[in-house]
């Protein structure tokens, strides 16, 4: 539809809903759980295995069609680790699968379908082997394309793009823009500009939030309960 026709009271209950469900029911499967996360859709959201650790203010968005998956499978119980930073962004679609360890550092961006994965899961030769994991680690403030899928023993350098559609085999460096398959260096960062992460937007928490609703209230003043539920059942082009 064109606009939210929903009004304030819905949407805001809409939202309280979203933050029961990640407490009552994601939280308790996580290791740890940051304060300040932002689920969208939680219940399209597939936590499996232990040793799974998501820092504060993250943003984990989902839908029903592109479920985010964060899987640790360790030959043993104690095999496996999963930890994600601090104001991380995490898109529709994201797998990250772990059999030794990936680490994501604080302000890492994930656009949507991204794959993460520090194992082949089987061996070249012998199909029913577990094959021969190697850690991950990506940096502060990556930003990882649409699509992208970073593989095995990769270490991604601070501030660097990975480009949709690419697949990193080798490490990256730091303050680069990678792209292709493989993905290769195509364009240095200007080391003079100013970064701008999502930690610095997320700094002040209380009064982001507060923005958002005021936006919410001024974007759907006016709207009704008996409009919207009009709009679900007889939608007009208008809509």
């Amino acid at each position: 539809m064109r606009k939210d026709h929903r009004p304030y009271i819905i949407k805001k209950a809409w939202l309280d809903l979203q933050k029961w469900y990640a407490r009552y029911f994601l939280k308790p499967q996580f290791d740890k759980l940051g304060k300040g996360c932002t689920f969208m859709r939680p219940w399209h959201v597939e936590i499996f295995g232990s040793r799974i650790e998501l820092g504060k203010f993250a943003t984990v968005i989902a839908t029903s069609d592109k479920k985010i998956r964060l899987a640790v499978w360790g030959r043993n119980t104690e095999d496996g680790q999963i930890k994600i930073g601090n104001y991380c962004l995490i898109s529709p679609g994201v797998r990250i699968s772990a059999a030794e360890k990936i680490i994501i550092k604080d302000s890492c961006m994930f656009a949507s379908r991204v794959y993460v994965t520090d194992s082949d899961w089987h061996d070249i030769y012998d199909r029913a082997a577990f094959g021969v994991p190697a850690p991950v680690i990506i940096n502060e403030n990556v930003w990882i394309g649409d699509g992208a899928v970073v593989c095995k023993g990769v270490n991604i350098g601070k501030n660097s793009v990975v480009g949709a559609g690419s697949v990193v085999t080798k490490n990256i460096p730091e303050n680069v823009i990678a792209a292709g398959n493989p993905a290769v260096v195509i364009r240095h960062l200007d080391s003079e500009k100013d970064m701008k992460t999502r930690a610095n937007w997320l700094s002040d928490p209380v009064r982001l939030a507060k923005e958002f609703d005021m936006m919410d209230r001024e974007n759907l003043a006016g709207n009704s309960l008996s409009g919207w539920i009009r709009s679900r059942l007889f939608p007009r082009s208008s809509d």
